[in-house]
């Protein structure tokens, strides 16, 4: 009798100790536009003697930051190969495995995943679905065929990529705190490395005159970057935040006329968009097309294989084009 006395009270505490991290978890649990909920009842996962969180992130630039909070405390999987387009991407059966295993996943959120909700309702499994860009202020496109659409591409201004690691150490320290240390401590390094990329990219940019400071890009994915330092992008190749929208002749002229009359010397472009379209209107307009990255990473042993040099990468060709 004593013993089932016992065994009942250690049941109470496991349970009292499963809600508290429940309600805590759900502090993280992204509530932005766009972005799936978890699709399970969020449990601490009992890992082995050894075993390491099971983290899934969704895009290659998501999966970045996780690796320089996660370092290796984590067992990390990157559902997007490097060169595909978040904004079409079709999951493999790879993917679903992953998820349904993992005990956290990481998406940018926003909408731009737009395979994720279907992706998480065939997968099944427990892990908490957290967007790393809960908090911050979105973006809206103004006018246009798709009014007050959010922009997802939050990650071209490294600021809010700060959001970012606060967001996923939190998270990481939650559901593992036998490392929180570790997570913590790699937060610190990497969001002084943010803060820095933002002076030199302030410091790159004021080479360019301001009139210069003009985007054409194949999709809107520059707003937050245009914001942060000082440039007007003035059209994209297709319109609104996504390359799955197709622009119309009317859009596409009046395009080639805003590039001519406003002197624009590039057209910039996403190496995971085909450039068709943009090799047409710069040899109607006289431009060059200059290609960036965009949604997602190089191979690591290339020019983007982190974020940081993604960003330096950018930067380097805007400002070499337009200066």
């Amino acid at each position: 009798m004593g013993r089932a006395r016992f065994n009942l009270g250690k049941a109470h505490l496991w349970l009292a100790i499963t809600l508290v991290v429940i309600l805590a978890l759900g502090a993280c649990l992204p509530k932005g536009p766009g972005t799936p909920q978890a699709t399970s009842t969020l449990e601490t996962p009992r890992l082995k003697q050894g075993e390491k969180l099971r983290v899934v992130a969704t895009t290659t630039i998501v999966g970045d930051v996780v690796r320089a909070i996660g370092g290796e405390a984590i067992d990390l999987t990157v559902l997007l190969p490097v060169g595909a387009d978040p904004h079409t991407y079709e999951p493999i059966p790879q993917d679903m495995a992953a998820v349904a295993e993992a005990h956290v996943i990481f998406i940018n959120g926003a909408g731009l995943e737009g395979f994720l909700e279907r992706l998480l309702r065939n997968a099944g499994g427990k892990a908490a679905v957290v967007s790393v860009s809960e908090g911050i202020q979105f973006r809206k496109l103004e006018g246009g065929a798709r009014p007050g659409e959010i922009d997802p591409h939050v990650w071209f201004n490294p600021l809010n990529v700060i959001v970012w690691v606060h967001n996923i150490e939190r998270t990481l320290c939650i559901l593992d705190p036998a490392n929180a240390e570790v997570y913590k401590a790699n937060a610190r390094q990497y969001e002084e490395a943010l803060r820095e990329l933002d002076v030199w990219i302030a410091e790159q940019v004021a080479s360019i005159p301001p009139s210069r400071r003009k985007l054409v890009t194949d999709h809107a994915a520059f707003g937050y970057f245009a914001e942060r330092y000082g440039f007007e992008q003035i059209g994209a190749i297709f319109p609104g935040f996504s390359t799955a929208s197709e622009p119309s002749a009317q859009e596409l002229a009046e395009l080639e006329d805003s590039i001519q009359n406003l002197g624009v010397p590039a057209i910039f472009v996403g190496k995971t968009v085909n450039p068709d379209l943009a090799y047409r209107i710069a040899r109607d307009t006289g431009v060059q097309v200059v290609f960036l990255y965009t949604g997602s990473l190089s191979e690591p042993e290339g020019p983007a294989g982190d974020y940081i040099s993604f960003m330096r990468y950018d930067v380097s060709a805007i400002v070499e084009a337009l200066k």
